[in-house]
C-alpha cells in the first residue's frame, strides 16, 4: 500500500512539475533551417551531441548554465508530433564515428526531435518552487528553400513567370536553360493540355533547378519543394513551370483560359501550390516556432564568383521576408508568428583561418541587415555569428617566404589528401569588383578530421554561444 501511495505521489509530483514548466515557460520550439548544403544536419547533430554528452570535453564555457555549474543533464525524449519524421541523430553520429569519418547524409524534408534539459534554476521564479527544473526543447529541421517560396504568395502566375523567366535568361543560368525556354516558347498556351507533356516539362524544369543549386551554386530556387519534394514527390501539384511568352498573350484570352488549357492548368497548379503547400507549411509549422536559426554558407558563393554571390544576396533578401512582422507585411496579414529570437549563422568557419572569422560574421551581417529598413524587428532579437558545428580542420602557423602566416590543416573531401593551406581573405563587407578580379579566395571542402565515439563530444566553434543566445534566457 505504501508503495502504491508513493507511486501516486510521484505521478502527482510529475503532473505538478509539468504544469509548472508550462506555466513558467519551460518549453522552447527551435527551428533550424538553411539552404541546401549549409550544414543543417551537422548543426543539429552537434547541438544535441554537446548537450547529451556535456562534461565529456564539451567546451561550452559561453553557455551560462554550464559555466555556472547549474547544468545537470540532457536526454532525448519522444517527440510531440508523431506524424513528422524523426531526425536521424544516431545515423549522423554513426557517420562521425567511423574509422574514416564522413559527413552525414543531408535531410530532404521536415524532421523533428525533442530534448529534456535538467538544470538548477538561479534567478527565475522556478528557484522558489524546485531545486531542479526541466526545459523541453523541440527541434524542427526544415529546408531553407521552403522559405524562398513565401514571396510567391503575393505574386500572380504572370508575375512569377516573368520574374523567373528573367532569371533563366540571365547568366549563369542561361547557359543551360536555353533548350527549356525554347520548348516553352513552342507551346500553344490555349490548346487542350497534354498532362504527360506538362509532367515531362516540369521534370525538365526541376532538373534545371537542381543543376542551378548543386552545379552552379545558385541560391534562389523556386519553387523550393521542386528540389526537396518530401511526401509530394510526383504529385501533380508540383508539376508546373513558368510560362515565358506573357508579352505575346492576349490579356482577355488569358483571363478566360480554362483549366484544361496549357496556360490555364499551369496557372491553376501555381495557385494550388501557394494555397496547399506554401500556406499550409507556414500555418502548421512556422507560426509555432519560438526561436529560429538560419544557417548560411557564404564561402561557396565567394568561391563560385560574383553571380553566385549575388544570388545568395537575393536569396537572403527573400528569406528575410519571412521575419517581417510589421502590421503591413504579408506574413503578419496571413499568419500570427511568435518568433522572438533569430540567429543567422555563417557556417563552416573552420574552413578559413581564425582571424577571418570576424570578417565572415561581418559579411553575413551585411547580407542580413541590408534590408533592415524595410523590416520591423521590434519583436525580434537578432544576432549574426560565424561557427563550425563540427570542426573539420586544425589551425596553426606556417612560414612562407620568411613570414609566419595563419593556416588550416585538414583532409580534402574530394581526394582525402591531407593539406595545409591559407584559403585567402574573407571580405568584411559585400565584395566589389576588385575582389572578384583578384581571385584570391580558395575555399576547399574538408572531411571531419577525427573519429568520434558515440558518447564523445564533437569538436566545434561557438556552439556554446549559439546555445546561450537561443536557450540561455530560458535557463536562468
Amino acid at each position: 500500500m505504501a508503495f502504491i501511495n508513493k507511486q501516486k505521489l510521484n505521478r502527482l509530483k510529475q503532473k505538478a512539475n509539468d504544469l509548472l514548466n508550462r506555466t513558467l515557460d519551460q518549453h522552447v520550439t527551435l527551428a533550424v533551417t538553411g539552404l541546401s548544403r549549409s550544414g543543417k544536419t551537422a548543426f543539429i547533430t552537434s547541438l544535441v551531441n554537446q548537450l547529451v554528452n556535456e562534461g565529456n570535453n564539451s567546451q561550452l564555457s559561453f553557455f551560462n548554465v554550464v559555466h555556472q555549474g547549474r547544468f545537470i543533464a540532457a536526454k532525448r525524449v519522444p517527440q510531440k508530433h508523431l506524424h513528422i519524421g524523426r531526425f536521424e541523430y544516431d545515423g549522423a553520429m554513426s557517420a562521425f564515428s567511423q574509422a574514416e569519418p564522413k559527413w552525414p547524409e543531408p535531410t530532404h524534408g521536415i524532421s523533428e526531435m525533442r530534448l529534456a534539459i535538467r538544470y538548477k534554476p538561479k534567478d527565475s521564479l522556478l528557484k522558489y518552487a524546485s531545486d531542479v527544473a526541466t526545459l523541453y526543447v523541440d527541434i524542427t529541421d526544415y529546408p531553407g528553400e521552403w522559405l524562398l517560396d513565401l514571396p510567391m504568395l503575393s505574386q500572380t502566375f504572370e508575375e512569377w513567370s516573368k520574374q523567373t523567366s528573367a532569371l533563366l535568361s540571365s547568366a549563369p543560368r542561361n547557359a543551360v536553360s536555353k533548350e527549356f525556354l525554347e520548348k516553352v516558347h513552342a507551346i500553344d498556351p490555349f490548346e487542350i493540355v497534354d498532362e504527360q507533356v506538362l509532367a515531362d516539362m516540369s521534370q525538365e524544369y526541376t532538373k534545371l533547378l537542381l543543376h542551378f543549386r548543386h552545379e552552379l551554386g545558385m541560391s534562389v530556387i523556386q519553387p523550393g519543394r521542386f528540389i526537396l519534394p518530401g511526401e509530394l514527390e510526383d504529385a501533380p501539384i508540383l508539376q508546373f513551370f513558368p510560362f515565358t511568352n506573357f508579352d505575346e498573350l492576349d490579356k482577355e484570352a488569358y483571363q478566360n483560359a480554362s483549366d484544361e488549357s496549357f496556360i490555364g492548368m499551369l496557372r491553376a497548379r501555381f495557385i494550388a501550390y501557394k494555397e496547399r503547400v506554401v500556406k499550409v507549411f507556414y500555418k502548421e509549422h512556422f507560426t509555432h516556432f519560438d526561436r529560429q536559426i538560419v544557417l548560411a554558407d557564404c564561402l561557396t558563393p565567394l568561391n563560385n564568383g560574383p553571380e553566385s554571390f549575388a544570388d545568395l544576396k537575393m536569396a537572403m533578401t527573400m528569406i528575410m521576408q519571412s521575419f517581417s512582422y510589421g502590421q503591413s507585411s504579408l506574413f503578419s496579414r496571413l499568419f500570427s508568428p511568435k518568433i522572438d529570437k533569430l540567429l543567422f549563422a555563417a557556417t563552416k568557419a573552420d574552413h578559413v583561418t581564425p582571424e577571418q572569422h570576424k570578417n565572415l560574421a561581418a559579411l553575413l551581417d551585411q547580407l542580413v541587415y541590408q534590408t533592415q529598413h524595410n523590416l520591423n524587428y521590434d519583436v525580434i532579437q537578432m544576432k549574426t555569428l560565424a561557427l563550425a558545428s563540427v570542426k573539420a580542420t586544425l589551425s596553426g602557423k606556417s612560414n612562407y617566404k620568411g613570414q609566419s602566416i595563419p593556416v588550416i590543416k585538414g583532409k580534402r573531401s574530394d581526394n582525402h589528401q591531407q593539406i595545409t593551406v591559407f584559403p585567402g581573405t574573407v571580405p568584411n563587407k559585400l565584395p566589389e569588383q576588385e575582389f572578384w578580379q583578384k581571385e584570391a579566395f580558395n575555399y576547399i571542402k574538408f572531411l571531419p578530421f577525427q573519429s568520434i565515439g558515440q558518447h564523445e563530444c564533437l569538436p566545434h566553434l561557438r556552439m556554446d554561444q549559439v546555445m546561450q543566445f537561443l536557450l540561455g534566457d530560458k535557463m536562468k
